[in-house]
């Protein structure tokens, strides 16, 4: 295959920082991608991976100067670059180099082969989307899986209200809430008791963490919905912390409150033509094997 046979020109290498496991696939893909003619960028992550120290752009910035991006780690490495890389539209292709890899589906022995046919056009595209978390007018964050509302330098439980759309839903004494996307569905929400869902829903999912009453179960609502969770009763603020898919914290002062609705801009994704979300998840879960 040639240039002018790719549907993608200009394409973006991305990596988990600080993995030496990661150099090699870096190598052969840059290499792969070189011999057909397409231009290489490289991620600042990437860049330091293969020795090189000169222009070492960030995410954001690769992402308005590419077509394409391949993100070569673990979820948690495809969770920051979809952060970064939202607002510019830039598909991602998940090579996985970590554990369980939900979202970064695609092997290194057979990345060539795939990615090869997806540069031809032979891909499903697999559109999910954001959350934005808002604590007043100036603390703001993404999440492609979840926004957790948790205890913080404490033993006690937390106390807060949830509201959605305006609407009193309930006050609850916990750890915490798990605000997930579909996507987020097969992370904490689950650990925590939540449901599956298929990832083109248009739903969020509402876990509490170790509730005090059993009654406080998972809740599934639209996903155009508005979320506004503020602390209550004898919670200090001080006590309460917000993060963003595990990787980004954002605190709270008296008197503000969490608010949680869908983010603007969708994350697109590229799977091989074989991807099928059920034999992802008997894999990754274990589902159907012997006891």
């Amino acid at each position: 295959m040639n240039q002018k046979q790719s549907r993608f020109q200009h394409i973006g290498l991305i990596a988990k920082p600080g993995d030496s496991r990661i150099t090699p696939v870096l190598e052969k893909l840059r290499g792969f991608l070189q011999d057909m003619g397409l231009d290489v960028h490289l991620a600042r992550s990437a860049a330091l991976a293969l020795g090189e120290k000169d222009h070492l752009p960030s995410k954001a910035e690769l992402a308005r100067i590419c077509d394409l991006a391949l993100v070569v780690g673990g979820d948690g490495t495809f969770l920051n670059a979809a952060r970064e890389m939202a607002d510019q539209d830039t598909p991602l292709v998940g090579i996985n180099q970590g554990r369980l890899g939900f979202l970064v589906d695609i092997s290194p022995e057979r990345m060539l082969e795939a990615l090869g046919a997806m540069l031809q056009g032979q891909y499903i595209e697999d559109q999910r989307f954001l959350l934005e978390a808002r604590i007043g007018e100036n603390k703001r964050q993404l999440a492609l899986n979840d926004v957790v509302l948790h205890k913080w330098n404490t033993a006690r439980m937390i106390e807060f209200e949830t509201r959605i759309n305006g609407r009193y839903v309930d006050s609850q004494r916990s750890d915490g809430i798990i605000v997930s996307t579909p996507t987020g569905s097969t992370a904490y929400a689950l650990s925590g008791g939540g449901p599956l869902l298929e990832p083109s829903l248009d739903a969020i999912i509402l876990v509490p963490i170790c509730p005090h009453h059993l009654s406080n179960r998972p809740i599934v609502v639209h996903g155009d919905s508005e979320i506004c969770i503020e602390a209550s009763g004898r919670t200090d603020p001080n006590h309460l912390r917000v993060t963003c898919d595990g990787q980004s914290i954002l605190t709270l002062e008296k008197g503000e409150r969490l608010e949680i609705r869908k983010y603007s801009r969708p994350v697109r994704l590229f799977h091989p033509l074989d991807h099928d979300h059920f034999t992802l998840l008997r894999a990754k879960l274990g589902w159907g094997g012997r006891p």
